[in-house]
């Protein structure tokens, strides 16, 4: 997939026509990024994609809630991220649902019953991205990582200019995660193979859709590329 295609999003999902709208009604221009990175990894624990790389069909008997190995190719590239976020010394912070008590049943267990039985194993990090001494975890009942919680606290302390949003999935809890950083008047990025969920064409869809209102979608490659060139913190 070439990077003028994730640029837009919706590879192979979005029709010409309404490319072309979009286009002539002057969304999707690009942003860019400031000085100030910050990585979020929201929810990429084991309930989302299993203990091992699976097809969905398998996942979803592990746990329901499971994108299958999709959730796992996306957290390869995630791990790429982590590494020059630790590097440079930039923030990292992980949005994520903590376990679920019959009291946090709301809308969320009536529309998703499944996700009130998830076992405990479940809600731990993925080993290949957990989070290190000096990361920020933020626990949350709902789809946006900054609803009912102190993350833009957290991100203005560190100074914070703009977002780097991973994680899933890309139709729920990211793209309500970038919608809602937008308004805060953050930079945000998208790296389109390190966000993932259960439906490629949701997944598409939604990657359309938030290039062209909310954020710049783009690989990791084309991504790491744009930040080698910002400065380490402190620097």
């Amino acid at each position: 997939m070439t990077d003028p295609i994730w640029a837009l999003g919706g590879a192979g999902v979005i029709d010409d026509d309404t490319i072309a709208r979009y286009d002539k009604a002057g969304f999707g221009r690009p942003v860019g990024m400031g000085s100030r990175p910050a990585l979020l990894i929201i929810d990429v624990q084991y309930r989302t994609v299993g203990t091992t790389p699976m097809p969905f069909d398998e996942a979803v008997q592990e746990y329901p809630t499971s994108c299958g190995e999709v959730g796992w190719d996306a957290v390869a590239h995630i791990a790429r991220l982590v590494s020059v976020f630790r590097e440079k010394g930039w923030p990292i912070l992980y949005p994520h649902v903590a376990p679920k008590q019959s009291y946090d049943t709301g809308r969320l267990g009536a529309k998703v019953p499944a996700i009130m039985g998830i076992p405990a194993k479940g809600y731990e990090f993925v080993a290949d991205v957990a989070p290190a001494e000096g990361d920020v975890l933020v626990p949350k009942r709902h789809p946006s990582a900054f609803f009912g919680t102190p993350l833009a606290s957290y991100l203005v302390e560190t100074g914070a200019d703009s977002l780097v949003v991973t994680g899933c999935t890309t139709s729920g809890c990211v793209r309500s995660s970038v919608a809602d950083a937008f308004s805060y008047n953050f930079r945000v990025s998208v790296p389109a193979d390190a966000v993932y969920d259960r439906s490629p064409v949701v997944h598409e869809a939604n990657l359309f859709d938030m290039a062209q209102k909310y954020a710049d979608v783009m690989t990791t490659d084309a991504l790491l590329a744009k930040l080698a060139d910002l400065p380490a913190k402190g620097a």
